[in-house]
């Protein structure tokens, strides 16, 4: 087997030698081999620096690297974490981008786009603005959003909603989150087998239409709540404003 001084596994691997010592000094790599003052790695120490290149690239941070390759020294599917991983992180939207002008975007707001606007909608995330160039995250937003606009309600109206809106769905992401946490993985061991690896994933890829399911039926039927209980309110306004009017 082929081995390597520090400054050519470094080069071998397209990194800088004191990123190599970082790694070693975070046993990210096996100690090498040594001779004297001299330490030889080899074509096993290559692999594992390109097998954190790649992780790297992937999103990974280095202290879930450790992880990941502790799991492979112990003799466990890293294939199986990975595919966990990703059952986690894989995103639950799936909506498609808007690229568009500054003109064209007021124009879908029917001439209400200002500076104001333009900043809270850049808060909430809902836009990048770079020069004149815009891009919406999402196109069904848009396009109901812009339907909120053209039946007479406001942009900045609208844009007060999504606040309100927002903060609803980031409390009940947390909700399924912590019920995720509790039942799901609270029972489990410190490492998992991969027998539960395997099964994790699959109830996780399961439930995703499970959770938006209960959202949305729960969001229609508290709407069926609140229009019942307000009817009677909005039915008497209506009728005292036509007797104002035919007074």
């Amino acid at each position: 087997m082929r081995e390597y001084r520090t400054e050519e596994l470094a080069r071998e691997a397209g990194i800088p030698v004191r990123t190599l010592r970082f790694y070693r000094e975070r046993r990210l790599l096996p100690p090498p081999r040594r001779e004297g003052r001299i330490a030889w790695y080899t074509e096993d120490h290559l692999a594992r620096l390109r097998i954190i290149a790649d992780l790297l690239e992937r999103g990974h941070t280095l202290g879930g690297i450790a992880e990941l390759l502790a799991a492979w020294e112990d003799g466990r599917d890293v294939a199986e974490l990975l595919g966990l991983e990703g059952a986690i992180a894989a995103p639950w939207s799936e909506e498609t981008p808007v690229p568009l002008t500054l003109e064209e975007l007021d124009t879908a707001y029917a001439g209400q786009v200002d500076a104001e606007a333009l900043d809270q909608a850049v808060a909430l995330g809902y836009i990048d603005v770079e020069g004149d160039a815009v891009q919406h995250i999402s196109r069904r937003l848009l396009d109901a959003s812009a339907a909120l606009v053209a039946e007479g309600i406001p942009l900045s109206a609208v844009l007060e909603a999504a606040r309100g809106v927002r903060a609803s769905a980031d409390a009940l992401a947390d909700l399924f989150v912590a019920l995720v946490n509790k039942q799901l993985l609270g029972s489990l061991g410190a490492r998992l087998t991969a027998g539960e690896t395997a099964r994790l994933t699959e109830t996780l890829a399961r439930l995703r239409p499970v959770a938006r399911t209960v959202v949305d039926v729960e969001f229609a039927l508290a709407m069926d709540r609140r229009v019942h209980s307000e009817l009677s309110t909005v039915l008497a306004q209506l009728g005292h404003r036509g007797g104002q009017d035919a007074g």
